[in-house]
């Protein structure tokens, strides 16, 4: 029977103790073997369908971006992290970077129902049957329209001004 540790106990030095973790690739490889199909220097965890990888330890899953954390720092995140680059699986330090719910979703990737390809631009009717290009951004829970265009790039320009002066380094374009 495994016991399994909670997880605000566990440590940066027992997570070192059982696992490398290479700073410039984010990749955790165990040291020691924690179940019989697994052995010393295999790739610790998985990747999920929400594209995070997470690693079991002591009965426990831990997301690998977390760990990273822990292990270079030796604390905890003080609160979210936030994937530069909007890749769940790239871990690697220079990666990572500590960010508030708005900052981390300034960061996002254009949503996947974005029909435009473009975002912050939706094609919508307005109430007098015109078709227009709307702009709208979300930031701390509110949505905010930034208006009507006559095209997409308006729009999303629009909605790029806003994102950088709302989010700064944490702006996202879409791309």
């Amino acid at each position: 029977m495994t016991s399994t540790i909670p997880k605000s106990d566990l440590s940066a030095a027992y997570v070192r103790q059982i696992l490398d973790y290479d700073q410039n690739t984010g990749m955790f490889r165990w040291k020691i073997s924690p179940a019989l199909a697994v052995s010393i220097g295999d790739v610790a965890g998985c990747v999920h369908s929400d594209g995070y990888r997470s690693i079991r330890i002591e009965g426990s899953d831990y997301k690998a971006h977390r760990l990273a954390w822990l292990y270079v720092y030796g604390a905890w995140p003080p609160g979210q992290l936030d994937h530069e680059d909007t890749f769940r699986d790239h871990n690697w330090i220079k990666n990572l970077r500590p960010a508030t719910g708005s900052q981390n979703k300034g960061n996002a990737k254009r949503s996947r129902a974005n029909t435009s390809g473009l975002k912050g631009a939706s094609y919508i009717r307005t109430r007098k049957g015109h078709k227009k290009w709307a702009s709208s951004i979300k930031y701390r829970g509110i949505t905010r329209n930034l208006g009507w265009f006559s095209s997409a790039e308006a729009a999303h320009a629009a909605y790029v001004a806003e994102a950088r002066r709302l989010f700064g380094e944490f702006a996202n374009d879409g791309f």
